[in-house]
């Protein structure tokens, strides 16, 4: 697999929209990413999971699941192994992330990309 069959993978799910954090290809649900190429470079896709789905990848595939340096892999981010991944595995994983955002959109209320941002109402300035 590459970042090419990453990319196609994720927006292969219902509403998954490709956009750039720090300049990096990320991949959204409902305005907020799932994952991300942020690690391209050194091969790697990052999956955003709970720290337990995690604990399962890296469990069942540790030559593929890696959890990500520091912080953010104390939080269940997670580099996957491009190059050592079969699409059935790197397309459940992407999945699993996928829905994971789905479910935590849908908790906070967040439904579309459209309702990212939402609207505040205009300033009424005082008259002097």
């Amino acid at each position: 697999m590459d970042i090419n069959d990453f990319r196609r993978i994720a927006l292969s799910f219902p509403g998954a929209e490709e956009s750039s954090h720090m300049g990096a290809a990320d991949f959204r649900v409902g305005g907020r990413i799932f994952a991300t190429l942020a690690s391209a470079k050194l091969g790697y896709g990052n999956l955003m999971l709970t720290l337990e789905q995690q604990q399962a990848f890296v469990g069942e595939s540790p030559d593929v699941f890696i959890p990500i340096h520091g912080g953010w892999g104390r939080m269940g981010m997670t580099h996957i192994r491009l190059d050592v991944a079969h699409e059935d595995v790197l397309t459940g994983a992407l999945h699993t992330a996928w829905k994971l955002r789905v479910e935590k959109n849908a908790r906070s209320g967040r439904k579309s990309a459209g309702t990212a941002k939402r609207a505040r109402p205009a300033k009424t300035q005082r008259k002097k």
